[in-house]
Parts: structure tokens; sequence; C-alpha cells
């Protein structure tokens, strides 16, 4: 019987099999996972619409995804996508250093599972979870702030359950996008921080769930408005906590 392999790329050897071999392949595991714990990659993303893909080397360190921390870098002139294999149960540390004002998208590469996205301007690390569900990978972001932390935006940012967001628009209009796929009681609040939404909008992107029972994005065009968002189910979908 032939060894087979995880879906990390650590070889499971067979009873009987690679003879005279089992220190060396053992030793190739370990340094695999040694990588795979606390390793650190610096991927460059692919400036074209060809998605950079994110890669597991069966028995091998030379896969690109086979790493605990891995930054993205790299010139880029539009939108990219980042993808992460099938079926790979695993978290990661990922910082985005591209350089443009272009979102990165990371997401599994194929299927329709949940993704995550930086914003424009958000040279940021973010903690990352692939569930490694067959077919419908999903890939997302566990919150670095806590519930009692406010952030400061100044441009594109897909929220988080639970975050507190002054929203700065002196700069230029900013659109914030709501969670994707939102349990009941996920909730996002916002505040005019430099009272300018009146002269830059805020527009508050739906993320194809309802606000106020209406399937369109909301935008925020009132001097120092402060208001929360509360997710009551895809009847209604987002509803105003306060106004």
């Amino acid at each position: 019987m032939a060894s087979t392999f995880t879906d990390l790329g650590l070889e499971l050897m067979a009873t009987g099999e690679n003879a005279g071999t089992w220190g060396t392949k053992t030793n190739a595991n370990l340094n695999l996972i040694e990588q795979l714990t606390g390793g650190y990659n610096s991927q460059a993303v692919t400036d074209s619409g060809t998605p950079t893909a994110l890669t597991i080397a069966d028995g091998a360190l030379t896969g690109t995804a086979q790493h605990r921390v891995i930054e993205l870098t790299g010139s880029i002139t539009g939108a990219r996508v980042v993808t992460v294999p099938l079926l790979t149960e695993t978290f990661y540390f990922i910082k985005n250093s591209t350089s443009g004002a272009y979102t990165v998208q990371l997401k599994a590469v194929s299927g329709s599972g949940a993704t995550v996205t930086w914003g424009t301007t958000e040279k940021a690390w973010k903690i990352i979870y692939v569930d490694g569900v067959a077919t419908n990978t999903g890939v997302y972001e566990i919150p670095l702030n806590s519930s009692s932390d406010w952030l400061t935006k100044t441009g594109a940012y897909t929220a988080l359950d639970q975050d507190r967001i002054f929203v700065d628009t002196s700069g230029g209009a900013v659109t914030i996008t709501l969670p994707a796929s939102p349990a009941v009681g996920a909730q996002v609040n916002f505040v005019d921080s430099r009272y300018t939404f009146d002269t830059n909008a805020l527009t508050v992107g739906r993320n194809s769930s309802k606000i106020a029972n209406a399937a369109a994005d909301l935008v925020v065009n009132t001097e120092g408005a402060a208001f929360g968002l509360v997710y009551s189910g895809s009847n209604v979908g987002w509803t105003y906590t306060e106004k």
C-alpha cells in the first residue's frame, strides 16, 4: 500500500513501506510541521487577471500555502485575487503589503465559500481561518480587535461582527461593506468622526443582505451621523439599533 498525504502535505506511510527511508521521511514531515506552525513566506501577487494560487506540495517544503505567516507583496494595478486550496483546514497570519490602492481578495481556489478582502488602502495583518469544507471551502477573518476597541477607517473596509468604526471621510467618500453571511445578532456601529459625511458620504455596502428591508446599499450624508446596524435575519436584513 502506497503512502498517502494529509491536506497540508504530510506523508502518511503504510506498514511495510519505505524500508530504510523512514528516518528521512519522518524528518521531512517534522521539517514540514515546523514550517506549517511557524514558517514565513513572502508571496508576490500576480499583477494580472489570473489569481495568485497559494499551493500545497505533498511531502515537500515548497508549497506556498505551507507556512503560518504569509506576506503578500508586489505592485498591483487593479483588484487582485489570491486563492487557497480546497479541503485544507488551517489558519494563517497574512499581511497585505502590496503597493497600489486596489483590493486584494482571499478565497478558495473554487466554489462559493466565504471570502476575505483587504480594502484599497488596507495594508494590514489579518488572522485568517480556512474551514476546509468540501467543495465550498470558506475563508474567514478572525477579528484582531476586541469588542471594546474602536477602529478608524479612511478607506474601503469590510466590517466584522461587533466592529465599532470611526469613519473619517475628510479625504473623500468611504465605503464600509457589511459582513458576508452574518449570523442573527451580528452588529456594526458607525460614527462620523470628522463631521464630513455631508461633504463626502459614507456608503454602507449591503454585501448581498438587505439593509432596513431594502435591497440597496445605504448612503449616509448627514453631518455627525452615529448609528448602529444589527442583523435580524434574511427577511428584513440589517436594521437600526440607533440613529
